[in-house]
């Protein structure tokens, strides 16, 4: 085995030769080896535009390395581009002071719940008037007189409340109260019930202020995750009363023994999404044992509904209705 190197178009390129008895005379194997491409300018980041990368003495032949991506006209970055938060931070060198990202773009890099399997390449890019709107491919460009900016890891996006807003246009109702009901969520919330009621009467006649209203109707605080409400929404679909969302459980003692995700207080039943983590967890695993061990003592019944369970619609509401009817709650009309 010998080492050749070639000339002409692929010059510095190595390839293996192979003249070991049994080898076809002549085949050659491209080794895979290939010389290192020249460090970018240091001062570049890792994105950059065109522009910036000539200017700081960057060739055009080394802006086509494969380890370079053009994720935009006249962007350029260092890495993979395969997603909406990815791709924001590769066009933040193309964006003008008074842009910033919004919409459903905002509402991924505040870490607002989006609708399930939801997946975009598009950026959703507003500048503020007179500005005009950005036109390039993969950006939905807007305007607005009334910019509502906070700083998310130092990218500009559209606030929590407003992000919201601006989703009405493109999600329905009950993405809509999905989304919103993070804002209004137990731990950390972005926003008040109240605050939200002022957003969508100062938006009345702007687009998707009806399916706002209807989310607004049907959003309540306090939860924890996107299955507990689209759990709670089914429930209350299916004819059941409304739950109170994370209650807090006491025992006769009036410690507190737990919260419940959806408790039925008066028929003495709790309804509750289980995660992949509850039981993957092992320490997890035992404090929800000793849970619901607690929770039975104290005359509790407890319906843990998996993904599996949620998909059996028909089983899963059945276990609802005898665990109440075991409280004492009837349907109407019987």
């Amino acid at each position: 085995m010998s080492l050749i190197p070639l000339t002409g178009d692929k010059k510095c390129q190595f390839i293996t030769c192979w003249a070991a008895a049994g080898a076809v005379p002549g085949v050659i194997r491209d080794t895979g080896w290939m010389p290192q491409p020249r460090p970018l300018p240091p001062e570049l980041g890792p994105a950059f535009t065109y522009a910036q990368a000539i200017a700081g003495g960057a060739s055009a032949r080394r802006l086509r390395n494969t380890d370079v991506a053009t994720p935009f006209r006249g962007a350029r970055a260092t890495f993979t581009t395969a997603d909406a938060p990815s791709l924001a931070r590769a066009y933040l060198p193309l964006l003008h002071p008074g842009q910033y990202f919004s919409h459903l773009t905002a509402a991924q890099l505040l870490g607002l719940r989006m609708p399930h399997n939801f997946t975009t390449n598009v950026l959703h890019v507003t500048s503020e008037f007179p500005i005009r709107a950005p036109r390039r491919q993969h950006v939905c460009g807007h305007q607005t007189r009334q910019p509502d900016v906070v700083l998310v890891d130092g990218i500009p996006v559209s606030s929590p409340v407003r992000a919201w807003i601006e989703c009405a246009a493109y999600l329905e109702v009950d993405d809509l109260v999905v989304m919103g009901d993070t804002l209004v969520r137990r731990k950390t919330p972005f926003a008040t019930m109240e605050e939200l009621r002022s957003a969508v009467a100062a938006h009345d006649g702007g687009r998707g202020t009806a399916r706002l209203m209807g989310a607004l109707a049907l959003m309540r605080p306090l939860t924890d995750s996107a299955r507990e409400t689209l759990l709670r929404l089914l429930l209350e679909r299916a004819g059941f009363p409304e739950p109170e969302v994370n209650g807090t459980i006491e025992n006769e003692f009036g410690q507190t023994i737990a919260h419940g995700d959806l408790v039925y207080r008066g028929y003495r039943t709790i309804v509750e999404y289980d995660g992949e983590h509850h039981r993957l967890d092992e320490r997890q695993f035992t404090i929800d044992v000793d849970r619901l061990h607690a929770l039975a003592e104290a005359g509790w019944r407890v319906i843990q509904v998996s993904r599996s369970l949620l998909r059996r619609r028909a089983t899963l509401l059945g276990r609802v209705e005898t665990a109440l009817a075991a409280g004492g709650w009837r349907r109407a009309g019987r």
